[in-house]
């Protein structure tokens, strides 16, 4: 796996890296960083195929974007709950990359030593068109998602 290796988390990963390693990798685990409201209209991330589930703990709580204070302890409830460890990869999700970095950094000062971003989030980027899905994350990878 190639990634971009800073001292304050493990680096910025593409959409198809970090599934690769959900893949073959069972300790692996996926942390979905965005709001409630984002989850519900936008879409998530689907890891079903894999038999995993993907964790919905938000940085920032909607509807005033407040941080959310416990989110470090609930993210580590949920990744130790669902067979993950410090040690284990981690990959944290928002809509473009930059609450997901956050949410990596502060996941490294917890302990979490393979805790990644991942580059382009969930939606990625605006589009010429002003539009996101498009031209990079997630979405745009094609890989797996739902709307609920």
């Amino acid at each position: 796996m190639t990634s971009e290796t800073r001292p304050d988390y493990a680096g910025d990963v593409s959409p198809h890296e970090a599934w690769a390693v959900l893949e073959r990798t069972s300790e692996a685990q996926l942390v979905d960083v965005r709001t409630a409201a984002e989850w519900s209209y936008v879409g998530l991330p689907d890891l079903a195929g894999l038999g995993r589930p993907i964790h919905r703990v938000e940085w920032q709580t909607f509807p005033t974007m407040a941080p959310n204070d416990a989110f470090v302890s609930e993210a580590t409830e949920a990744i130790l709950r669902a067979g993950g460890s410090k040690s284990a990869p981690v990959f944290f999700i928002c809509r473009s990359g930059a609450r997901s970095r956050s949410a990596a950094v502060a996941m490294t000062e917890a302990g979490f030593t393979r805790a990644y971003n991942v580059a382009g989030g969930f939606e990625g980027d605006v589009d010429r068109s002003g539009h996101r899905g498009t031209k990079n994350g997630w979405k745009a990878a094609q890989l797996p998602w739902r709307q609920s």
